[in-house]
């Protein structure tokens, strides 16, 4: 179980040359500023001369827009550091067992589903398909969204082979389908990464899923 946020320090990283580079051009900014204003005095008309108040003025102004710059740069940083931090507030989801419409790893324990029905269905079926998207069964359930378990066992008694599976459960009205929906799932986490500035979870089948897919948490017993 790894918490990978290699990308979260490149992203930390990166905002420390932005800032530095905000402080040279303000700094740049402030030295042509006092030229300008020791232009303006040494050039001023003596019998007319310039009210030190406007000196002020002009002080008080760059500072604010100094102070401004320096504001949105700090800001913009703890943007930046607060998108990243999502990773470390899904940590604790690792080992956990999450509920998605992902494939699931199949290692001989039953897995829990969670069947979505159309409305109106008069009758339903649970499809289960391999890693290749072949059918390998399919059972009748009955008309209820309440989680079933599928054992991992044929018609014949045979278990079904370590592996990777998904499920869809098809809704029947009138003798014919009219609706197949995917079937949500039990899988354990086992890693948390940021791609791409989004947080994706690994879950023991290899499957990548962004947080916003997973619909339930539960501990593992």
């Amino acid at each position: 179980m790894t918490l990978t946020a290699t990308s979260l320090t490149t992203a930390t990283v990166q905002t420390a040359p932005e800032v530095s580079k905000s402080k040279s051009v303000i700094s740049s900014d402030f030295e042509t500023f006092l030229k300008m204003l020791t232009t303006q005095a040494r050039y001023q008309d003596p019998l007319e001369p310039i009210d030190s108040s406007q000196y002020s003025a002009q002080l008080a102004q760059f500072s604010m827009v100094e102070q401004q710059v320096l504001s949105n740069d700090l800001l913009k940083a703890l943007s930046t550091q607060l998108g990243g931090s999502s990773i470390g507030q899904v940590a604790g989801w690792i080992g956990m067992e999450a509920r998605s419409t992902a494939p699931v790893q199949f290692e001989g324990a039953p897995i829990t589903i969670a069947p979505v029905l159309a409305p109106s269905a008069e009758k339903a079926e649970l499809v289960i398909y391999d890693a290749q998207g072949k059918e390998v069964q399919r059972s009748a359930i009955s008309v209820s969204e309440e989680p079933i378990q599928w054992a991992g066992v044929s018609q014949n008694g045979s278990p079904f082979a370590n592996g990777t599976y998904s499920f869809a459960v098809e809704s029947y009205r009138g003798g014919e389908v009219f609706a197949t929906n995917p079937a949500e799932s039990y899988s354990r986490i086992i890693e948390a990464r940021i791609e791409g500035g989004a947080t994706r979870l690994i879950l023991a089948s290899g499957t990548k899923v962004a947080t916003s897919d997973i619909t339930a948490l539960r501990t593992v017993d």
